[in-house]
């Protein structure tokens, strides 16, 4: 059974930091591209924004404009567990932080084969 699980989201003040993790069971963990998608309150789950994401194939990691710099992405295909370190939290931060595996390389929301059920991380000003 493949599995996706996402853990570490809280409240945390502006500034602050959190660590995500997404532990992956049931596939081949460094055969995918991992993806950290995260939906916007009052957002769709569709409108979900890409932000980051290691591809294998590739051998490097994408982040989105808004928060390169502030959060780094990383994997230990040991563990089979990837990792969101964010760092200089916002309140435009607040959503719901999703992970999500594609037996290719990073793409778009729409695209995914996996997905975990998502950790909540809220930013208050």
């Amino acid at each position: 059974e493949v599995q996706l699980v996402e853990s570490g989201g809280g409240l945390v003040q502006a500034g602050g930091s959190l660590r995500l993790a997404c532990a992956a069971s049931g596939f081949t963990f460094d055969e995918y591209a991992i993806a950290w998608f995260r939906q916007a309150p009052g957002k769709e789950r569709q409108e979900s924004e890409g932000i980051a994401c290691i591809s294998p194939s590739a051998g490097r990691t994408y982040y989105t404009d808004s928060v390169r710099g502030r959060f780094t992405m990383s994997s230990d295909n040991a563990s089979n567990t990837a990792y969101l370190q964010m760092n200089r939290l916002k309140p435009e931060d607040t959503a719901v932080y999703y992970c999500a595996a594609l037996h290719s390389d990073c793409s778009g929301y729409g695209n995914y084969d996996y997905w975990g059920q998502g950790t909540q991380v809220t930013v208050s000003s």
